[in-house]
């Protein structure tokens, strides 16, 4: 009889249990139901409300459209135009901006290009600028080298005049003669039994001593022959010269060969320039 009682208590607790989670799932059923439901009303609200919005949207269109369409008549017959010609007209008018916006491009690119051109001219001005700071540099450098040398030129007395003579013992020593300006100057070499045009003057290299740095020279000048005997390296020899007679002076710096001399003739600044050959 204990068996046959505790039987049906076991089937009563188990039935109680699925009617349990039957009633709980009901409840979250139902609840989720009124969630979706509320959901659905706030949407179909929202979309009631959407729809309205659009059917003003398009009440307001198609009346924009008629007053469009009132404004459009009005204007043609006012200006005795077919909707044919102001569409023409609407579609030049647009074709005018379109053409006015490309203008408007060309000119932006054009100003564009034109102030690029603008920066690389002044790169360049600023470029030439520096050069010719260079320049400026160099030339007062030169400047200074110039009476740098002239202050080193020798000065010695002539044989014929009382007077010292400011001589170039070198090519550079010359240059920088030169560039005081008040005298010609005309380099030579001269082999010996050689007769040479120097300047208006003539030369002729009678003897050389190389050991002893001493030569013979005979100067021919207005008919007339100067011969200067035995006489030194860096030695001014002069002789007047010309219808007003003027001195001049020649110097001869090295003896590069047995029988070679080199050296320069000075002239006066007003004396006659050479006779230079001219092609016929």
């Amino acid at each position: 009889m204990s068996e046959i009682d505790d039987t049906p208590r076991t089937y009563s607790g188990a039935l109680l249990g699925a009617i349990a989670v039957s009633l709980l799932a009901a409840i979250a059923g139902l609840i989720w139901c009124g969630t979706l439901s509320s959901r659905l009303g706030t949407a179909q609200t929202e979309l009631a409300d959407a729809k309205q919005q659009n059917n003003e949207l398009a009440a307001k269109l198609r009346e924009t459209d008629a007053r469009l369409r009132v404004t459009t008549d009005e204007l043609g017959k006012s200006l005795g135009l077919t909707q044919k010609q102001l569409d023409t007209r609407a579609q030049e008018l647009m074709r005018r901006e379109q053409a006015s916006e490309a203008n408007a491009k060309a000119l932006a690119d054009a100003q564009k290009q034109t102030a690029q051109q603008v920066s690389a001219v002044s790169s360049d001005l600023t470029n030439v600028k520096s050069d010719v700071g260079g320049v400026r540099t160099d030339l007062g450098k030169a400047q200074t080298d110039v009476a740098s040398a002239l202050s080193q030129l020798q000065s010695v007395r002539g044989d014929l005049s009382s007077t010292n003579s400011v001589i170039a013992r070198n090519h550079d020593e010359l240059v920088a003669l030169e560039h005081r300006g008040d005298r010609n100057y005309y380099e030579f070499t001269l082999k010996k039994g050689q007769k040479k045009a120097v300047g208006t003057v003539a030369l002729e290299l009678k003897k050389v001593d190389q050991k002893k740095s001493k030569f013979t020279l005979n100067i021919l000048a207005d008919d007339k022959t100067y011969e200067k005997k035995d006489r030194n390296l860096n030695e001014p020899l002069q002789f007047y010269s010309g219808k007003q007679p003027a001195l001049f002076e020649i110097v001869v710096n090295t003896v590069p060969g047995k029988d070679q001399i080199s050296g320069y003739l000075s002239s006066p600044k007003g004396a006659p320039a050479p006779v230079t050959a001219t092609a016929q």
